[in-house]
């Protein structure tokens, strides 16, 4: 009896601890870290915040919002998304998708600048780490599934693109706005004229240099001698060369007095922590693009987690990702900050660095507060054209073109939902970019499932196996048609099939009986089957017998609950062949197609 007692209790704590774990991810990898795993994430996380430093300045000037507030959003997120997340290396922050949105959703309730706006947007990610909080408890992990990667790819790419015009302001040294690529041209070209010299070539070399550091720094670096690993992280580090360099061009010969834009004084210090505000109606107009922001970054994150977890042969949960997502902004709301999400560059950047758990991203949580505790001085004459080089080469490699040329050489459809995303988001804007995308993919998908592909099918000689008389050649019989339906049938196809039936009917001479071989219905909805019921019905009176053959078992369930079995003019077979050697007539030799 104790011994029972006992091996319960062990279950229940077991059960508890495995519940404990999925919720909280850290107590996993917490329990299997060792001296070895510190080593790797702590390198990792040097690289990283090199990096993050640069990226959360930039785009926090790309959200419209103070620089200080890029760091706040790069750190207590961190710990937040090490501690809940399941993805080892994922690291969260500000992105350029995310920033652009918040921007375009804050700009529309205050003026860039004020108190209001910085505070709509923090709002904004306590907003959209609530939701994501609870469609992570709700288990809405499939939401990833809706967004296809076509109109993902085209969003990014559109999104891109009005990023770059975006900055080009800073560049040029000149006022400009809109969320539209047509108002953005228009904008800048509309002051053209008030172009800053020095700006433009503080902006134009920062480009310059970090397209070469890409690609060209590491090479030079290992000519001259350094390590793989050495060269590799120095050559990560271009963006903060960049800035240390402008900026101290930009103290010695004063560009603040040569017109030039500098990011000016920063708080030196950790984010207050607080409450952000709860204004219902702030709420309520942030609420639509808040669920917008959520639901492409989550998209977003669960792709790069995916495949970085891939690599590792390790897995990760949507639905936790979702809770992690949340947690991440959640602390980004309360911390100052702004909107975050799993950012792509960052992420392969530290898992090439060698991270081996979200430790790496804690580390790096560190180092971005050491930087907003001693390093905020320094970027009071850093030139904004500087962080807008940054952004520019930085959202590059998000533009795809290739991806249309993709689509329409595999899918007219989904060439349709990535050229309508990627004309309503330059167009019309991020938001109603996405929309555009999500409503396209799902009114094509609801209309190729309206019009199901529906094969006459007909033996392959000497076999049991049926295939479409336009591909193959088979034998058929004049009295048979046989029709195999591509597709669950549900009230949006169910006149589609019965059209098409009595329209082959119509066209046949000498025929019996019709067999629909359900091989690939795995559904039949209550609208179908009173379609069913009619065709059956209606070749009745025409002296024909209505078949079916290879229906699955739950569809089968669902069919003897209703009375179409017992008025079914002809049967239902196990195979498809059994259905055709019924109901051939010995007499008549079959047809070779």
């Amino acid at each position: 009896m104790d011994g029972g007692s006992g091996t319960g209790q062990t279950r229940e704590i077991d059960g508890l601890k495995t519940s404990l774990s999925r919720l909280l991810p850290a107590l996993e990898w917490g329990r299997e870290y060792h001296r070895g795993f510190l080593a790797s994430d702590l390198l990792a996380a040097v690289i990283v915040t090199i990096m993050l430093i640069p990226q959360s300045l930039a785009y926090a000037l790309l959200a419209g919002l103070p620089a200080e507030m890029g760091l706040y959003a790069s750190i207590l997120p961190l710990i937040a998304y090490a501690l809940f997340g399941t993805s080892r290396t994922l690291s969260v922050g500000p992105v350029a998708v995310a920033s652009l949105m918040t921007a375009t959703a804050v700009g529309k309730i205050a003026a860039v600048g004020t108190l209001d706006y910085a505070t709509a947007a923090i709002a904004m990610a306590m907003i959209s780490g609530l939701m994501l909080l609870v469609m992570g408890l709700l288990r809405f992990g499939f939401l990833a599934n809706f967004l296809s990667h076509p109109v993902v790819s085209g969003f990014i790419t559109a999104s891109g693109i009005i990023i770059g015009l975006s900055q080009l302001r800073h560049i040029l040294g000149i006022h400009g706005h809109g969320d539209t690529i047509v108002e953005l041209v228009s904008s800048l070209l509309h002051n053209l004229a008030d172009i800053n010299g020095v700006a433009t070539l503080t902006g134009a070399a920062a480009i310059a240099f970090l397209f070469w550091a890409r690609r060209g720094l590491a090479p030079l670096l290992l000519r001259c001698g350094l390590a793989d690993r050495t060269a590799a992280i120095i050559a990560k580090a271009g963006p903060v060369f960049a800035i240390l360099a402008t900026t101290l061009a930009s103290w010695y010969w004063d560009f603040g007095q040569r017109g030039v834009a500098l990011v000016g004084e920063v708080p030196r210090g950790l984010p207050t922590l607080g409450i952000p505000s709860l204004d219902p109606g702030l709420w309520s107009e942030l609420a639509v693009s808040a669920l917008l922001i959520s639901i492409i970054g989550f998209v977003e994150s669960v792709s790069v987690g995916k495949t970085l977890a891939a690599k590792r042969r390790q897995r990760i949960d949507p639905n936790q990702e979702l809770i992690a997502l949340g947690a991440a902004n959640v602390a980004a709301g309360v911390s100052g900050g702004f909107p975050v999400t799993g950012g792509f560059s960052r992420s392969v950047v530290n898992f090439d660095a060698g991270a081996e758990t979200p430790a790496a991203s804690i580390f790096a949580a560190v180092g971005i507060a050491l930087a907003a505790l001693l390093l905020t001085p320094v970027l009071f004459f850093l030139p904004k054209a500087t962080l807008a080089a940054t952004i520019i080469v930085a959202v590059t490699t998000l533009i795809d073109f290739a991806v249309i040329r993709r689509a329409w050489e595999y899918s007219l459809s989904d060439f349709i939902a990535v050229v309508t995303t990627i004309a309503a988001t330059l167009l019309f804007g991020v938001e109603l970019g996405v929309l555009a995308g999500i409503l396209s993919s799902i009114g094509l998908h609801l209309y190729k499932t309206t019009r199901p592909h529906i094969a006459v099918v007909g033996a392959v000689a000497g076999t049991e196996h049926f295939r479409n008389i336009e591909r193959h050649n088979v034998i058929t019989h004049p009295n048979i048609v046989s029709l195999r339906v591509d597709q669950s049938l549900y009230f949006a196809n169910a006149s589609y099939l019965e059209d098409y039936i009595y329209r082959l009917v119509a066209e046949i001479d000498g025929l019996e009986h019709v067999i629909l071989q359900c091989t690939a219905v795995n559904e039949i909805d209550l609208s179908a089957l009173e379609a069913l019921e009619a065709i059956n019905h209606r070749l009745r009176e025409q002296g024909l017998t209505l078949n079916l053959s290879e229906v699955k078992g739950p569809v089968m369930d669902a069919l003897q609950k209703s009375q179409f079995l017992k008025h079914l003019s002809g049967k239902v077979y196990l195979t498809h062949h059994q259905a055709v050697k019924d109901r051939k007539p010995d007499e008549i030799e079959p047809y070779i197609i």
